[in-house]
């Protein structure tokens, strides 16, 4: 096929070659069929001959049936418009409309769709895109850019109620104990709770420090209280001053990276992360606790706050590939895909999640491919569609007509025998 100074290869050749192939081979029974018929009349009389003959002569009428049958379904036989012939041509709407009925509710089924998904575990898909940073890299990079469009059309308001509404749902189920579990392992893994509890410890000492003389007059006041006024005059300031420095001193004494008290804290921090992960109790409790928090009206009013810079950092930083929006998404993609890998439940809940959402849209889509079918058979012209369809099906309807030939020269031959048997010599 030629297009300019350009040759198109023809994507059908290999089906052309074979329909000639297959058709010259019925075409010579036929015609062996023929000569034989032939060379019966130059042979001597007798029973063998007259078989040979009306087996020749019933292969040759099969032969020439099944030629006129098959060529009929793709166009007028000799070129002679018989009524009932050229059949795919003049009724190819009708047949795109059946085609389209039989592919939407035979092969498109709602029965081969739950196999096919079972086969395809979507959620595996998923997961070794997302923890394959030269994928999921490229797609962090492309949902950042769309970023400042997406945040154009989603209004204000709306997105804050949203987040409001949203966030408490999410954290308070399972789901959000082990979010803080995963980010509290993290926390110790890099040693930063160390660092809050020296924090906490340092602040504790400021504040002492700059309450020192209202923590001693509370001292002494309660020791007056309790053992009356002379000994709150002779013993109070000496025993404020005491407990005082003692508190101090037990600070003083945490401060170093190998005190009892900070591994003591190093062992319960880890205690209450393996609770959260395991303990389905500890988890709803923590979920409650952040529902609350996150529905208090400071808190709400805190993350209408959080929404608006968000969003400015967000239109700032989009546009960077190498910016903090790319590498915190790649982020989400990568802790994604671990989260698939470490839990079946959750590609479980992937997969159904999916497979819902094809059911629900399978219906609309089986109409929709129906007509897609009959609408691009309806439009082909029709010796492209005659075409197209006997070079998938022609070699095959060849064999109908070799079939033909010898059933009917078998056929033939038994019966020419029946009769003769029955009835003796048959008249040829």
């Amino acid at each position: 096929m030629m297009q300019g100074s350009l040759t198109i290869p023809d994507p059908d050749a290999d089906l052309r070659r074979s329909l000639r192939r297959h058709r010259l081979l019925a075409t010579g029974m036929l015609g062996g069929m023929a000569g034989l018929l032939v060379g019966t009349y130059f042979m001597p009389a007798g029973y063998w001959t007259d078989l040979l003959q009306a087996s020749a002569k019933a292969g040759v009428v099969g032969g020439l049936a099944d030629w006129f049958a098959v060529t009929a379904l793709f166009r007028h036989p000799l070129g002679i418009p018989i009524p009932h012939t050229a059949i795919v041509p003049n009724q190819k709407e009708r047949l795109g409309r059946a085609l389209g009925r039989f592919v939407s509710s035979h092969v498109f089924t709602e029965t081969e769709l739950r196999r096919v998904i079972a086969q395809l575990d979507l959620a595996r898909i998923v997961q070794k895109f997302l923890a394959d940073p030269a994928a999921s890299r490229p797609a962090a990079e492309a949902l950042a850019a769309s970023m400042p469009k997406l945040l154009a059309s989603l209004e204000d308001g709306r997105a804050r109620k949203l987040l409001v509404r949203l966030l408490p749902r999410i954290v308070s189920g399972p789901a959000g104990a082990r979010l803080v579990a995963r980010v509290l392992r993290a926390f110790v893994a890099s040693g930063r709770h160390q660092e809050v509890f020296s924090l906490a410890i340092g602040q504790l000492k400021v504040l002492l420090t700059a309450r020192e003389e209202s923590l001693r007059t509370v001292i002494e006041q309660r020791i007056r209280a309790e053992g009356g006024a002379v000994i709150g005059w002779l013993a109070g300031a000496t025993v404020a001053k005491r407990v005082l420095a003692a508190i101090n001193n037990e600070l003083g004494k945490v401060e170093p990276e190998d005190s009892d008290l900070r591994a003591a804290f190093a062992e319960w921090l880890g205690h209450e992360i393996e609770r959260l992960e395991t303990d389905p109790e500890r988890a709803a409790a923590i979920g409650r606790v952040l529902r609350e928090a996150l529905a208090h009206p400071s808190v709400a009013v805190w993350l209408l706050d959080v929404w608006g810079r968000l969003r400015a950092a967000l239109l700032a930083d989009a546009a960077r590939p190498d910016g903090r929006t790319v590498t915190l998404l790649s982020g989400l993609f990568a802790n994604a895909g671990a989260l698939l890998a470490d839990d079946p439940a959750a590609r479980e809940k992937l997969n159904r999640s999916v497979e819902g959402v094809l059911l629900r849209l399978l219906p609309s889509a089986q109409a929709q491919l129906s007509d897609f079918i009959a609408g691009v058979v309806g439009n082909w012209d029709a010796k492209s569609a005659a075409d197209k369809i006997e070079l998938r099906v022609g070699a095959d309807l060849q064999y109908v007509r070799i079939n033909g030939t010898l059933v009917g020269f078998l056929a033939g031959g038994a019966l020419f025998a029946l009769l003769s048997a029955v009835f003796g010599r048959v008249a040829g």
